[in-house]
């Protein structure tokens, strides 16, 4: 079927939406993926992965394992690998630790963790070719991990969704903790995600672990937006969570969440994809479908940006679309304290431009403004 090149072109599934991103690992792939469906993307990593500085959690997770064998370990980073079994070898627990290893179902994600196992002189059973956690995950489910305890040497930020998939599965998950979660040395990219989730300008933020929602948290708490947050993410900002256990954290506080049936990346932006969209009610309006997305508005089917400004008047007037709105109180909604309604006037210039549609919105004399609201819809909205 030929394309009509008269058609406008069709409007990403995300686009106009803005989303944060709070994951340190993996930030450029779930950026990616949100991009190629149109979205903005506020990357943010509240964390940073450190070498344990304090060794006490991982001689401790040492000992357990030594002395309680797991059915499963998965080596998941060569330089955490190797680091485990020279920490154990300065605590005298070597040959322990090395001997406990072969006596168990050995997992190595990709080649580089491979080349670090056998260095140790192990054999790992199964290794994948690609260093996908997705694989490593996908075999071990297809084994079933029922009633199985399984060893997971962490690298840093908790694998989005694969220890949650293991646990709903049934598992009994133990973490090797090899690194240490920190907060950002540049704390400038969080503490302009935390202004836009307050001031409404980014419409989800995303979380791939339990500490990265922790440390955004406790940084809006030394900057005084705790509470404001809080409001935020429980009203207007969706808070999307790979999957139970990241979302632990902001649950406790009210804050409702969503997450993915399966705990990974792509389903955590297909939920988005399917969430956002949902939140931006269409509207009919002069014969047109009017669709307000976060910062941005689809006017049958075409994707028009449109100045904050504008954005904030196009809000106050769908609120109850087709009613009258003054020009004081479209002047309230305006960003900023002004108090000459001319800033409306402009405002609305404006947005009708960029609208690309002047008759979308209708000037009422004396009064002020209202949406072009068709007639068969104003029964539908008269007491929205």
């Amino acid at each position: 079927m030929e394309r009509d090149h008269n058609q406008a072109p069709t409007v990403g599934p995300l686009a106009g939406f803005t989303v944060g991103v709070t994951a340190a690992r993996r930030a450029d792939e779930l950026g990616a993926l949100l991009l190629r469906r149109g979205a903005a993307v506020l990357h943010a990593p509240a964390l940073r992965i450190v070498p344990l500085s304090d060794d006490s959690e991982l001689l401790t997770a040492t000992k357990q394992l030594i002395d309680h064998a797991p059915d499963v370990v998965v080596a998941t980073t060569a330089i955490g690998f190797r680091g485990w079994v020279e920490a154990a070898d300065g605590w005298g627990l070597g040959d322990a630790l090395l001997g406990r290893l072969r006596d168990v179902e050995l997992l190595a994600r990709g080649p580089k963790v491979k080349g670090a196992v056998r260095a140790a002189g192990l054999t790992e059973k199964w290794s994948p070719a690609s260093e996908s956690m997705a694989e490593v995950l996908d075999r071990l489910l297809e084994e079933g991990v029922d009633g199985r305890r399984i060893a997971v040497q962490l690298h840093g930020e908790p694998l989005p969704g694969f220890v949650e998939s293991l646990r709903a599965g049934g598992a009994e998950v133990v973490g090797v903790p090899v690194y240490r979660w920190m907060p950002p040395e540049d704390i400038g990219p969080v503490d302009r995600l935390l202004d836009a989730t307050v001031a409404r300008a980014v419409d989800a933020v995303t979380f791939t672990s339990a500490p990265a929602a922790v440390s955004l948290l406790e940084r809006a708490e030394r900057r005084g937006l705790r509470e404001e947050l809080l409001e935020a993410l429980r009203r207007d900002v969706l808070a999307a969570c790979v999957g139970p256990v990241t979302a632990q954290p902001l649950e406790a506080l009210d804050i409702p969440t969503r997450q993915p049936e399966r705990f990974r990346l792509g389903p955590l932006v297909q939920l988005l994809t399917a969430e956002l969209p949902a939140r931006a009610r269409p509207l009919p309006v002069a014969g047109q479908r009017l669709e307000i997305r976060g910062h941005a508005v689809v006017v049958d089917g075409e994707l028009r940006t449109v100045p904050p400004a504008g954005m904030a008047l196009l809000r106050a007037l769908a609120r109850h679309p087709g009613w009258v709105v003054g020009r004081a109180d479209l002047l309230r909604a305006l960003p900023g304290t002004g108090s000459d309604e001319h800033a409306v006037e402009t405002a609305m210039a404006r947005l009708r431009t960029a609208l690309g549609s002047p008759k979308l919105i209708q000037t009422v004399v004396k009064r002020g403004y209202r949406l072009a609201l068709d007639p068969a819809a104003d029964a539908k909205y008269a007491d929205a």
